[in-house]
């Protein structure tokens, strides 16, 4: 398998961060590529350097590069995940706005009829969040709210963290045991 994942600068920087390392530990290929506010929050809240970060991917493409091989449709991937994805990106998605590789890939993503999940960390959301999230969903595109359960009983960050990255993995097919599920002892 192959998936591109996307940081943006929303917060919650350590669910991208987590994504990446199970995705490693998987042994599931990705395609990193980092918005300059993904690097400064997963920096900020994570303490986590570009490079320490880019060392968690197979492959990592500069967020300027619009020839990068993940920038086109004849790249094969099965799927892409932006996590955590800003507003400025959910909106430029929206929009059909590919002004970037993040954008770029999200918008090949779509047209490919590839799974693509947003992770937004925003509060309160506007009516104009609202309705650019609710276009992406129409269109098949999971908008995942940075909201973890909490039936599982989670004890700690680390565990709260692991809820969201398997409903992640979940919702691109990947099987994993990263928490409990509902019903399971």
């Amino acid at each position: 398998m192959r998936f591109i994942v996307g940081i943006t600068g929303g917060s919650c920087a350590i669910y991208g961060v987590a994504l990446l390392k199970a995705l490693e530990q998987l042994k599931i290929e990705t395609h990193l590529v980092v918005s300059r506010m993904g690097e400064y929050v997963v920096e900020h809240e994570c303490g986590i350097r570009l490079e320490e970060l880019k060392s968690l991917a197979a492959y990592h493409h500069d967020n300027y590069d619009l020839a990068a091989p993940i920038a086109s449709g004849s790249f094969k991937a099965d799927g892409m995940i932006i996590v955590p994805c800003s507003m400025n990106t959910l909106g430029a998605i929206a929009n059909g706005i590919s002004n970037n590789l993040v954008t770029r890939a999200a918008d090949v993503t779509i047209k490919e009829g590839r799974k693509l999940i947003l992770l937004p960390r925003e509060t309160p959301l506007s009516v104009i969040h609202l309705e650019n999230m609710l276009k992406l969903a129409r269109i098949g595109v999971k908008i995942m709210p940075a909201a973890p359960g909490f039936y599982h009983q989670p004890q700690t960050i680390g565990d709260l963290v692991h809820i969201m990255v398997g409903r992640m993995l979940d919702q691109m097919g990947i099987d994993h045991h990263l928490c409990k599920r509902w019903g399971e002892d």
